[in-house]
């Protein structure tokens, strides 16, 4: 198939609030066939591919990540197959991540405001908008001809600056919580029902992230 089929698959069921148990029963496939189709470990077939987009009510393009509209459309006169393809390309995945994201983002504001400590509130806003802070002025920056007039830290010392605070703001944070005997009761099942919707973009998140992270973790001389 191809590398964004699985994930959309996955977003896909996760979004709708069902359980792979459900829609392989609905498709009438076992769940590990389901669950190894998500995972990309297993590649489904043309009949599987049609099946699902009927399934989810979205065209076959969008589940190849060929486009962001989750329906089929009429091909316009002035359309260019090989400029416009290529530039709706992964923005399927793009759509996904930027969801899930602002998704997981709102269940940490929520855990927030319930366990009500402003000082960890600030320390945790800190390192996020930091962490966005170094990631757009590394965008921003990669054209030397934009005007840099915006920003007042100097291009040759705002990452590692930027590096040295956010380590510090985790440290405020570990700080926070250890002095004054935070905590919060969770599971899996607490944040599923508390969070609806959102929870399963926190899951996304823990899995999509320790993926890559073990994945680096393989390529490095650490192990």
């Amino acid at each position: 198939m191809n590398k964004d089929f699985p994930k959309i698959i996955s977003f896909l069921r996760k979004d709708r609030g069902l359980s792979q148990k459900r829609v392989a029963a609905d498709l009438e496939i076992s769940q590990a066939l389901l669950s190894h189709y998500e995972k990309g470990i297993r590649e489904c077939g043309l009949d599987f591919l049609i099946k699902i987009a009927e399934y989810y009510d979205v065209s076959c393009d969008y589940l190849l990540g060929r486009t962001v509209n989750q329906k089929s459309t009429e091909i316009s006169d002035n359309f260019d197959i090989n400029e416009d393809i290529s530039l709706l390309k992964g923005n399927v995945i793009t759509q996904i991540n930027k969801k899930q994201l602002l998704q997981s983002t709102s269940v940490i504001f929520d855990i927030l405001a319930k366990i009500g400590n402003k000082n960890l509130t600030s320390a945790i806003s800190n390192y996020l908008m930091e962490a966005e802070y170094q990631v757009f002025r590394k965008i921003y920056s990669a054209e030397n001809n934009n005007n840099q007039s915006i920003f007042s830290i100097s291009n040759g010392k705002y990452s590692s600056l930027c590096n040295a605070s956010m380590l510090l703001e985790l440290e405020i944070i570990n700080s926070i919580i250890e002095d004054e005997n935070i905590s919060i009761a969770l599971s899996p099942d607490i944040i599923a029902t508390y969070f609806d919707k959102n929870a399963s973009s926190i899951f996304n998140i823990i899995q999509y992230s320790e993926r890559n992270i073990k994945n680096i973790y393989s390529h490095t001389n650490l192990k």
